[in-house]
């Protein structure tokens, strides 16, 4: 499996989020979800309308059946509200525009191949390669690593790890390290 990376330039974030607002509302909303909240891919595209109505999410994770709580970023409020008006509650807030080849379903929440896609799509465009379904994950810690004073025990806690050296490897700090010490070599 190969390794992906946070996205580490702000202005690539803001950037990308540029590019997701004027193509799809749907997946600008996913994208800045995902860097401010942490979640996997696989909870953001669970959630449902009803869930994101207040100023904070509550979702009971799946992959560890952690619950998990979050506030909702100020920036992208209006937004969310503009894109969730007049949808009911049990709604998926990113439903995918078409019906299921399998189950021939509509309604349904984008998969994470969907998600997957037009994450990568919008990375190169901006010249980015190792980018994935964690990207917008590791991109949370990464920024909250660097903004909040390199909170390790808050970025452990929230990614239920165990050692900080996995969870510095998970951001990507270790590899950072590890460049600039390179570059610093006579």
């Amino acid at each position: 499996m190969k390794t992906v990376q946070p996205i580490r330039d702000d202005r690539i974030i803001e950037g990308m989020k540029h590019y997701f607002r004027l193509r799809s509302m749907r997946d600008y909303l996913f994208f800045c979800i995902g860097i401010y909240s942490g979640l996997r891919v696989s909870d953001l595209c669970k959630l449902r309308v009803g869930d994101v109505r207040g100023s904070h999410v509550y979702v009971m994770e799946k992959k560890n059946r952690n619950a998990k709580r979050f506030i909702l970023h100020p920036s992208i409020r209006s937004d969310l509200d503009q894109f969730i008006a007049g949808k009911a509650d049990y709604e998926y807030l990113f439903s995918s525009r078409q019906k299921k080849k399998v189950s021939q379903l509509k309604d349904q929440p984008i998969d994470r191949t969907t998600a997957y896609r037009f994450l990568n799509e919008a990375a190169r465009q901006f010249g980015l390669s190792e980018i994935g379904c964690h990207t917008l994950r590791k991109t949370w810690g990464y920024r909250l690593y660097r903004q909040d004073e390199r909170n390790i025990a808050l970025l452990m806690e929230a990614f239920c790890h165990s050692d900080m050296r996995v969870t510095l490897r998970y951001i990507g700090i270790t590899q950072d390290l590890l460049d600039r010490a390179i570059l610093k070599m006579h």
